[in-house]
């Protein structure tokens, strides 16, 4: 939400500083993208103090100051603001429920517990969405939604929610599903990587709008698509193709294999499932062929 409303205000023309505890922007985020972005974000004239946290500030009557502290030399700045966005996370607003005085349990971090099936430890009470544990969403609440309801009735009312897609929307677009590049090494799983830049999407270059890529992980063993994430100016919408193909178990040669309209953006996400499984073709053919013209200008020295 941060980088959404600063994106806007920058935008506009105001000069945007963005103080992060953590030592990169979106650190939630796969790394290649939270790298790509910061470098973006810095060339658009933001301004970023990363490992830095808020120890104080005062609110005048025209403007706002923040007292900021470096993690690692504890040195302290003051900056000062015509406004100050706080954006550091959201928390479930369950005190007004009372769900706590009738006997639903809580966790410490003031959620609703619920069991796979989304039921309360009250065996006729369910709960969902912002008040339960899981990525604060409104499609992630829908999905809750309906599977409450089925199990409520009796049917067998289920969530993946490893294919549950995440948007920024900032511009360009940044989404993502699934695993990050980071969470697989941690688990030490075995992946393949494919990689293309928008600048070789045709759709992408004649809008001028080609900054970004899709970047797409894949189990190396089966090719089960296991994490998909993008920059793109039609992000958000092009993520829905990455989380039909992981709830349906496909891999990346499926989609690869699939016939994308041209020239679309979606082709990019093909381009990145073909270099997932083998390599892509555009990109590849656009790389050989600059390389070439380099070589035939070396041979007329």
């Amino acid at each position: 939400i941060g980088m959404e409303l600063g994106s806007v205000y920058q935008g506009l023309g105001t000069e945007v500083t963005v103080v992060e505890f953590m030592d990169k922007i979106m650190p939630f985020t796969d790394g290649e993208v939270s790298t790509y972005m910061q470098k973006f974000f810095t060339k658009e004239g933001f301004k970023f103090m990363l490992g830095h946290k808020v120890v104080g500030g005062s609110v005048g009557s025209n403007s706002a100051k923040v007292i900021i502290e470096n993690n690692k030399t504890k040195e302290k700045k003051e900056l000062e603001a015509d406004i100050v966005l706080v954006a550091t996370g959201r928390r479930p607003y369950t005190s007004e429920l009372k769900a706590a005085d009738f006997g639903v349990k809580m966790d410490k971090a003031g959620r609703i517990e619920i069991n796979d099936h989304l039921q309360t430890s009250l065996p006729n009470v369910w709960a969902i969405g912002d008040v339960v544990k899981g990525a604060m969403l409104a499609h992630k609440a829908e999905e809750e939604g309906i599977a409450a309801v089925e199990n409520i009735l009796g049917e067998k009312g289920h969530v993946n929610y490893n294919a549950i897609p995440g948007v920024i929307y900032t511009h360009p677009e940044i989404a993502f599903v699934g695993k990050t590049e980071e969470e697989l090494k941690q688990e030490k799983v075995a992946y393949t990587k494919g990689f293309f830049p928008m600048i070789g999407n045709s759709r992408a270059r004649a809008m001028h709008d080609a900054d970004g890529f899709i970047k797409v992980l894949a189990d190396k063993k089966t090719d089960k698509i296991l994490g998909v994430h993008m920059i793109s100016p039609v992000a958000g919408e092009a993520i829905a193709e990455a989380v039909l193909a992981m709830e349906f178990g496909a891999s990346s040669e499926d989609v690869a294999r699939t016939c994308h309209a041209h020239p679309t953006m979606s082709e990019a996400v093909k381009e990145a499932c073909l270099g997932a499984h083998f390599k892509p073709i555009h990109f590849q053919s656009f790389t050989l062929i600059q390389n070439s013209k380099k070589k035939k200008k070396k041979k007329k020295k």
